[in-house]
């Protein structure tokens, strides 16, 4: 039988495997004129009359209007089926939210990573909001009928904003800057390198300048802000578009604040969880328009529709927020490879250290390094305090040195204390043992929220007023570990008169004042001070150290970075109760000498990143069942399966990245046999949750 008309192939907005397809359905004719490839669509799904949401992808047949024959890369553009298709149900709204460029890259991104490309999807596209959607749509009508001219109001808006980030250079010369005279864009590296990076197309491992900038308007941010900035103007005076993920919102507000300054007003799209609905959705569909923009934002804004993309940057690719909790878990580095390999956009990764990730790429050539002109970095200061003398010191963990740098420099201004945890006492142990005191309810550990407040545990949150040590006993408990409150009680008995300021999650603070201060904080909640820190102090670095972590090492080095990147010029960092490499690398500002070290040893070892690994986790059978396909495969080993959970096991596959594509394949093939073989018990109304889980990639694997 033949089929008549126009078929749309849709993908179904499902979390299930087996729908992670593209299903044919009939366009009826009333919906011919409006069933364009990007825009929600309503199918029928089965028996009983359930609909389901989903995407249309492509429109297939002769007549097809707006058919783009690359909006199914690598798939069958065509389908086999010769029956009678089911009509599709109706179109959501006209609105074309799915680029094919994001459809592309959802799909290979989940794909590389055994998952399901509506998931990738979910985070591209924001919910729809309809009053904010049909506002713009009839924007979008009045701009293309406006002109009388013949010159489209899109192509005409895309102009004013190429000749706005045009002068965008001359702006970014009033930034000011407190150690002196304003610069040129780019000043701080040598030339041909951020420059040109946009025209040349270039792959960049970029070295952030420790550098405050002090704005026309007072506030203060980072300088590495102000040269993400600069990247984004110089590709948007080009014509192209350039994505920028950091990230949270306190790298967001001192980004947006650069932005602010060096780019033409209107050509900035936010994407912030902190937005509301309507504004998020906002700033989503104007990145849609056919004109170049900067889009700013999380891990998420790595998907954002972005015409004509010229670049990507990103902030701090270490940083575990760069990384998604949800299916398939894909990092926001890896969309960004994936994506820059789609489109041949310029790809920057910024940062004041280098991850083990990057420093493999940089190392296969992949991506050059680029370091500031100037060789200018804080001024780091190992101590030690074992055999601190001074009793006043050490009862406040800080030794002579350090206490007497601190003293001086309150003096002149603010002077930071980053410690590791929040709270009064962040850990408590057995006082006859020494063991960690552990919740009789779920063996969390135990906590004191305030100096007189009764132990809780720190996982579920009961109290342990009767507790006892199940190793000897014992009934008393001692303070392992020290947070931001009993750190402030110390400290300020040890400095009395000094104003002391805490900042952590419960206290949250993002900027400071040139005023004399005591700041307590926890790693990543410093707070930004005008003219920086006259001092900085990292405690508590034995214990961070101390972490079971494979990442523990580099995880370190870019908290005390970051931190040190605060500090006033002249200003001392004093590093506390460290050693070894870790201390060397900050001592002599050089991380990639750690990332060097480590990548080196993970080599010998097979740990990621020098070869991929995925954890496979479900029942001793589906794991078993999974690992069997990979059997054949060269190159491939597998360590386990071990008991995690009754009856759960896990096996970890670690695999070379040239297998990557197969392997992925084979195990999403086993995550559909074990869901769609789910038989839903006698009376019961649903299916049992699926029990094979697999996960790419996963930082804290090893």
């Amino acid at each position: 039988m033949t089929r008549p008309g126009l078929v749309a192939r849709v993908l179904i907005d499902s979390p299930l495997p087996q729908l992670d397809h593209l299903f044919d359905y009939s366009i009826p004719d009333e919906l011919a004129g409006i069933a364009l490839p990007g825009v929600r669509v309503r199918v029928p799904l089965r028996s009983a009359g359930r609909v389901a949401d989903g995407y249309l992808i492509e429109v297939l047949g002769a007549a097809a209007p707006d058919r783009n024959p690359e909006a199914l890369a690598g798939l069958d553009a065509g389908t086999d089926f010769r029956g009678a298709l089911s009509p599709m149900d109706s179109v959501v709204s006209a609105a074309q939210v799915l680029t094919p460029e994001v459809w592309q890259l959802a799909r290979r991104v989940a794909d590389r990573a055994s998952g399901n490309a509506s998931d990738i999807i979910r985070l591209a596209v924001p919910p729809r909001q309809v009053r904010v959607e049909k506002a713009w749509l009839a924007a979008r009508a009045a701009e293309a009928v406006a002109p009388v001219d013949g010159t489209a109001g899109v192509a005409a808006a895309g102009e004013t904003a190429v000749a706005a980030g045009a002068a965008g250079g001359v702006a970014a010369d009033a930034v000011a800057d407190p150690a002196g005279p304003a610069a040129r864009p780019f000043a701080d590296y040598p030339a041909g390198t951020l420059d040109t990076a946009v025209a040349d197309r270039a792959r960049l491992c970029v070295a952030a300048v420790t550098d405050l900038r002090l704005l026309p308007d007072g506030q203060t941010i980072g300088q590495w802000a102000i040269t993400l900035a600069e990247l984004a103007v110089a590709s948007l005076a080009a014509g192209h578009s350039a994505i920028l993920v950091v990230p949270d919102y306190r790298d967001q507000d001192q980004l947006q604040a650069a932005l602010d300054l060096v780019a033409p007003t209107g050509s900035v799209s936010r994407v912030d969880a902190r937005q509301s609905n309507p504004d998020r959705y906002l700033a989503f569909l104007a990145a849609l328009a056919p004109a170049p923009r900067i889009v700013v934002g999380n891990r998420s804004a790595v998907y954002a529709p972005a015409h004509d993309l010229g670049l990507i940057a990103l902030f701090d690719d270490g940083d575990p927020l760069h990384g998604e909790p949800l299916s398939p878990y894909v990092h926001a580095r890896d969309a960004a490879l994936v994506r820059q390999g789609q489109s041949g956009c310029a790809l920057v990764f910024l940062g004041h250290t280098r991850t083990v990730e990057v420093q493999r790429l940089v190392e296969l050539g992949w991506l050059t390094a680029v370091h500031p002109a100037r060789n200018r970095h804080p001024r780091v200061i190992p101590t030690d305090f074992q055999s601190e003398p001074d009793q006043q010191a050490r009862a406040a963990r800080i030794p002579t040195a350090a206490w007497r740098a601190a003293k001086e420099s309150l003096a002149q201004g603010p002077v930071l204390v980053q410690v590791a945890s929040p709270g009064y006492a962040p850990m408590l142990a057995c006082q006859s043992c020494k063991k960690a005191a552990r919740c009789i309810t779920c063996q969390g550990p135990l906590a004191l929220a305030s100096k007189n407040s009764t132990p809780s545990c720190r996982w579920c949150g009961a109290l342990a007023a009767n507790w006892g040590c199940t190793h000897c006993e014992g009934r008393s408990l001692r303070v392992v570990t020290l947070g931001t409150g009993r750190t402030a009680e110390e400290l300020g008995r040890a400095f009395p008169g000094a104003r002391i300021i805490v900042a952590d999650g419960d206290h949250p603070l993002q900027h400071l004042g040139p005023e004399p201060a005591l700041v307590i904080a926890t790693r990543g909640a410093e707070p930004i001070p005008t003219g920086g820190y006259r001092a900085i102090l990292l405690l508590d670095g034995e214990r961070m150290l101390a972490r079971e972590s494979l990442r523990v090492g580099e995880d370190c080095l870019r908290w005390w970075c970051n931190a040190a990147a605060l500090a006033a010029p002249g200003a001392a960092v004093v590093l506390v109760g460290v050693g070894g490499l870790v201390a060397r690398a900050l001592n002599s500002w050089q991380p990639e000498m750690l990332a060097a070290s480590e990548l080196a040893d993970r080599r010998a070892l097979r740990f990621p990143p020098a070869v991929r690994a995925a954890s496979v986790t479900g029942t001793d059978a589906d794991v078993a069942a999974a690992l069997a396909d990979l059997a054949a495969m060269d190159g491939i080993d597998v360590l386990g399966p071990v008991t995690t959970e009754d009856p759960l096991v896990r096996a970890i596959v670690r695999l070379p990245y040239a297998s990557g594509d197969e392997v992925a394949r084979a195990l999403k093939a086993a995550i559909v046999r074990n869901a769609a073989r789910r038989r839903r018990p006698k009376g019961a109304a649903f299916r049992p949750a699926p029990t094979l889980k697999v996960r790419f990639d996963d930082p804290e694997l090893l």
